[in-house]
């Protein structure tokens, strides 16, 4: 039989239970609220409120003496109180019922009136995903705001384009910035989509048939659509599912974290490339002065930002096939075999996400590039890139294109050899400027070398794309942005 070898003293302290790494490492102060006990129960006993707001304003009898002493008890939780309830009843939501009857004795007959768990659950969830997309949206926005700066600052800066992780013809470090954005936009539509279509369950009853409500209003159908109506209101939502089973769809699960997910691909790619660039000392993220990258080797700066974040999007990834499945297997109107599920999945990937976001601002605002690095890198690659412009050039001064391509391809595979047999440098235009019959272009090499020849409008398409695409979406946040830094809008 395990036992805990700790002392008896400090056994029941909180170091001596599972700690999530999200809640004492990673993620905001703020996420962490939105999915507290203290969060999810007290939204229970505003939706008790609404309801009973509803109800009375539609004619039941339900006095307003009882609604104050409901607000007054908002945040007054007993958890102690409602963990015994539910130790006796097995129930989450009979336990709070009756903790919140024993704390507002006047207003008891008339808490939950007509409802069943899913009023109180479902709802509850759904103003937790709202006001985390609400968290979540504001923070992208910072980070594309953070890194359309640093595209429009380096718009212009060659550097190696790579293609299947070989060197392929040049790009600019903005233009290569402006991929990532380009991935981080979709993630913007993709949650502002799913934060619009967001919807309230209402008031639907035990198989959302509305039944119960009902019987309450004696047969009325129009005050039980207005009581459903008025309770999305009063909860903040102007659209309510109109079907529903017991509880809301849980494909709305799925297409917000399909949303969530998206973006950890994104980010996991974007930090590939950092971790990628760093290797190569050619971009870093930030470093502090007292920053210990390796226990064993004092030199490293190791890229432990854009790895925590590549670490953490695979969580998120993976949280896909979990909302997934649970959605495949909801029964008829409801199964129970969700709960447990989305306990889980629903927290950690919004905590998740926001941790990203957190780290990933950190690093956009940070990073750094090392021109002469890349320029030493260009000057390896560029001399087999420009074979094409030399042939070209000795065209223009009346010489045989293809004795010239017989020329550069045998200069081309000596040097090649030097670079990979030898460990040497690149020598190719050493060789051709030894080689008499390359005389007519020798004046012009320089030219012909110029990187800034060959990353053809990747400038120009940092701009437009900053202009046309990034400026409108970030006019969006731009009472949030304005709050940390000035928005990209009027840097351009």
């Amino acid at each position: 039989m395990f036992t805990i070898d700790a002392p008896p003293e400090i056994q029941n302290t909180e170091y001596c239970n599972y700690r999530s790494p999200l809640s004492t490492r990673y993620a905001s102060k703020e996420m962490q609220y939105n999915f507290s006990d203290q969060k999810k129960f007290s939204t229970w006993r505003k939706m008790w409120i609404y309801l009973a707001k509803a109800e009375k304003e539609l004619g039941l009898d339900i006095t307003d003496t009882q609604i104050s002493e409901l607000e007054s008890a908002i945040h007054d939780i007993d958890f102690a109180s409602a963990a015994e309830h539910e130790k006796l009843v097995r129930h989450d939501v009979m336990a709070h019922v009756h903790t919140l009857a024993e704390r507002c004795p006047r207003a008891a007959p008339i808490i939950h009136l007509g409802a069943t768990s899913c009023y109180v659950g479902d709802n509850t969830d759904l103003i937790v995903i709202r006001d985390g997309l609400d968290m979540l949206l504001p923070r992208l926005a910072a980070v594309v705001n953070q890194l359309s700066k640093f595209a429009y600052d380096n718009k212009s800066l060659p550097i190696l384009g790579f293609t299947h992780l070989q060197p392929a013809q040049l790009t600019t470090v903005g233009k290569r910035a402006s991929l990532w954005l380009s991935d981080l936009l979709m993630d913007e539509r993709a949650l502002s989509r799913a934060r619009n279509d967001l919807r309230f369950r209402g008031v639907k009853g035990t198989t959302g048939t509305q039944a119960s409500f009902m019987q309450l209003f004696k047969g009325d159908g129009e005050k039980v659509k207005a009581l459903d109506k008025r309770v999305a209101e009063l909860a903040g939502f102007d659209k309510r599912y109109i079907v529903t089973g017991q509880t809301y769809s849980r494909k709305v699960d799925l297409e917000v974290v399909a949303a969530l997910s998206g973006l950890g691909a994104t980010v996991h790619k974007m930090c590939s490339d950092i971790r990628i660039l760093a290797s190569r000392k050619e971009l870093e993220e930030p470093f502090e002065a007292s920053q210990i990258g390796s226990s064993a080797m004092p030199y490293k700066r190791n890229p432990m930002r854009s790895e925590r974040c590549c670490a953490l999007a695979r969580h998120l990834i993976t949280l896909y096939s979990n909302a997934a499945n649970t959605h495949a297997v909801q029964w008829m109107e409801r199964t129970l075999d969700d709960s447990a599920n989305r306990r889980l999945t629903l927290a950690e990937a919004f905590l998740t996400a926001d941790a990203i976001l957190l780290t990933l601002l950190n690093i956009c605002q940070g990073l750094v590039v090392y021109p002469k690095v890349i320029a030493r890198h260009i000057a390896q690659e560029l001399p087999f890139m420009a074979t094409e412009n030399i042939i070209m050039a000795m065209v223009q001064k009346g010489g045989d294109r293809q004795i010239c391509h017989e020329k550069i391809r045998v200069l081309s595979h000596e040097a090649g050899a030097v670079v990979k047999q030898e460990g040497k440098d690149n020598d190719l235009i050493e060789r051709v400027k030894n080689d008499t019959y390359f005389a007519p272009i020798i004046e012009e090499l320089d030219k012909i070398l110029d990187a800034s020849t060959f990353i053809g409008r990747a400038p120009e398409q940092v701009t437009e794309f900053l202009e046309e695409d990034v400026v409108p979406i970030l006019l969006k946040y731009n009472d949030s942005l304005e709050l940390l830094e000035k928005p990209v809008s009027l840097l351009i």
